[in-house]
């Protein structure tokens, strides 16, 4: 049974008040009140949607009601009831927060039309919240996926460490969303308005890294020709995000510690000490106790960065997200390719959830993408349109629909063509460490990507 929104009519007049009630009584719970001062009683004692609240009533009247009820409740919607059209008191009530202000005489349609109106508004508010919550629920927080209990655990923990400047350390396998994490911590907290700065230390070579981090001044060494401002700098009441951190030199290790403790830093070629406010976020996707205890990582610098720990469970811990991750995978590359296919056939998101993903969310999205752009209609993505890698992974029945009918020597061209494909993406189209992961010689490599007709990108 449908519970009636509660309406308080406050009015001196017995007749105003019956005839308010006669209107509404059909639509909603009403109650009264002849004064303010009663009325106030009423809003301790029961919950109310909307006041209808007349202007001149003696002892206190309509405007002093309103500032009182404001203070009590500034969310609770009023509209002012008045016998005679005052534009200053109509001016002052909406200035202190009513609603609408009607006029005596009305008629009950345009009553029924101002109440039905506040209370649409109040269900679209409720359901906006409702909405909201559940989104918070399922995707956490900026651009971060999940109804997976340790990641919603995360979720909570990022809400209580995001206000303070507590160093945290990010652990979790390469394309985890390690990153977004650190990004969604900076976000909540109070340096969001200040710069995020993220720093790769597996990227940059090591002899660049000291004047990549703390910057350099003119002449400092050969090809220093201009000062340049480091990381830090550039991060300076905000947040600096240093992933790969296992990938520090020992002698900068030595020295991002001692910018943690002293809070200043010093420009290679200048003796000069410039004081810095950072929050420090670290990512690592290697165990770095034990990089600790074969005295690879400074243990005083891990004890220093690991002060909130935070460890992101791969995908395959997290079988439940794969289908709202390849949801909204579909949806962004279906923006971005301007292609409308409208989702998955249950056997090809099953195949999916089946595999282990040792990409974790970065292969997922890499997939989506590939199968998005090789798409040549809007249909569905079927089992055809899985790779074959992740299907025999996976340990998808092999069954026409799933693989081409052309013989075998084709469906063992296509594999090998999807698995170098892979390779190349996980490596950023670096042969050699494609080679790698194939466990083939370079020149094995580059023969096989001439034999099964793949053209390699240029990276900058």
């Amino acid at each position: 049974m449908e519970i009636k929104p509660t309406i308080l009519v406050v009015d001196d007049e017995p007749g105003a008040r019956q005839s308010l009630e006669v209107i509404l009584e059909d639509d909603y719970r009403v109650l009264s009140a002849e004064s303010g001062p009663e009325a106030m009683k009423v809003l301790q004692r029961e919950p109310v949607d909307l006041i209808l609240l007349d202007v001149n009533m003696p002892d206190m009247d309509g405007l002093e009601v309103l500032r009182r009820i404001r203070e009590q409740d500034e969310a609770l919607d009023v509209i002012m009831v008045s016998a005679l059209n005052l534009a200053r008191k109509a001016v002052d009530a909406i200035r202190l927060g009513a609603y609408d202000y009607i006029t005596k005489p009305y008629e009950p349609d345009d009553i029924l039309s101002t109440v039905h109106r506040v209370i649409s508004k109040q269900k679209l508010h409720k359901e906006l919240d409702f909405l909201r919550r559940e989104v918070e629920t399922v995707r956490g927080f900026h651009q971060i996926i999940s109804q997976n209990k340790k990641m919603l655990e995360i979720f909570d923990l990022i809400k209580k460490v995001a206000y303070t400047s507590t160093h945290i350390l990010i652990t979790g396998e390469s394309g985890t969303g390690k990153e977004l994490v650190a990004r969604s911590i900076h976000r909540q907290g109070n340096r969001k308005e200040s710069p995020f700065v993220a720093i790769n230390c597996a990227a940059i070579p090591s002899e660049l890294m000291e004047s990549e981090m703390f910057g350099h001044e003119r002449g400092a060494f050969t090809g220093a020709h201009t000062r340049t401002i480091g990381k830090f700098e550039h991060a300076n009441g905000g947040t600096l995000f240093l992933d790969e951190i296992s990938a520090l030199r020992p002698d900068l290790q030595a020295k991002l510690l001692r910018v943690l403790q002293e809070k200043e830093i010093e420009r290679i070629g200048s003796n000069r000490l410039i004081k810095v406010d950072i929050r420090v976020i670290s990512a690592t996707n290697i165990n770095l106790e034990e990089a600790v205890f074969k005295e690879k990582f400074r243990q005083d610098l891990y004890f220093r960065l690991n002060v909130i720990p935070i460890s992101i469970p791969p995908l395959r811990e997290r079988k439940k997200d794969i289908p709202l991750l390849a949801e909204h995978f579909l949806n962004k590359f279906n923006i971005a390719f301007n292609k409308k296919i409208p989702g998955f056939s249950k056997k090809s998101l099953d195949a999916l959830c089946r595999y282990h993903w040792p990409g974790n969310i970065r292969e997922l999205e890499n997939l989506i993408e590939r199968i998005i752009v090789l798409s040549k209609g809007n249909d569905p993505i079927e089992l055809k349109d899985i790779p074959f890698e992740i299907l025999i992974s996976s340990g998808q029945d092999i069954k026409d629909e799933a693989f081409p009918k052309t013989g075998l020597i084709k469906a063992r061209e296509e594999f090998e063509k999807r698995l170098v494909l892979n390779a190349l993406e996980t490596t950023g189209w670096n042969q050699t460490e494609a080679a790698k992961i194939l466990k083939i010689s370079r020149n094995h490599f580059v023969q096989k990507t001439r034999q099964l007709g793949i053209r390699i990108k240029k990276v900058d």
